[in-house]
């Protein structure tokens, strides 16, 4: 039943469009998606994904110091209630990591990107998508 669930949420997801999609009174866009009895609010945040950069030729101190700064911009995102969640990826491919940011539109979110450290060293590209999910989700 849970696969059927997020199959649906996916599907609905895939078609936003049509769904009637407003702005809450935070700037963010929501819209409703009935599922048999139950009603979600579906809600935008963006995913972001954590790319390999085409500066990655720094020293092991200075690549470390990078990365010590680049951490403490995403737990300072966190405080301020912009990320959701984050982390890396378990292998060393091109794609580094992901954030799940909580903003209201995408000039926020690439914003808040542009401001990490490995960002402005090179080290990382951050690719932005909206991305849908009910409000409340979360991992289990």
């Amino acid at each position: 039943m849970k696969q059927v669930l997020i199959l649906g949420l996916l599907v609905a997801s895939l078609s936003v469009s049509g769904q009637g999609v407003q702005t809450d009174s935070l700037g963010f866009q929501t819209f409703e998606m009935a599922e048999g009895d139950t009603t979600f609010i579906m809600k935008q945040y963006f995913m972001v994904l954590l790319k390999s950069g085409p500066i990655r030729s720094q020293s092991k101190e200075e690549a470390a110091e990078i990365q010590k700064k680049h951490l403490a911009h995403i737990n300072w995102m966190a405080e301020q209630g912009y990320v959701d969640i984050a982390g890396p990826f378990g292998d060393n491919g091109e794609i580094r990591g992901i954030l799940v940011m909580r903003v209201p539109t995408q000039e926020k979110a690439e914003e808040l990107a542009a401001m990490d450290p490995a960002v402005k060293a090179g080290r990382l590209i951050m690719e932005i998508h909206p991305w849908w999910a009910a409000r409340g989700s979360k991992l289990k």
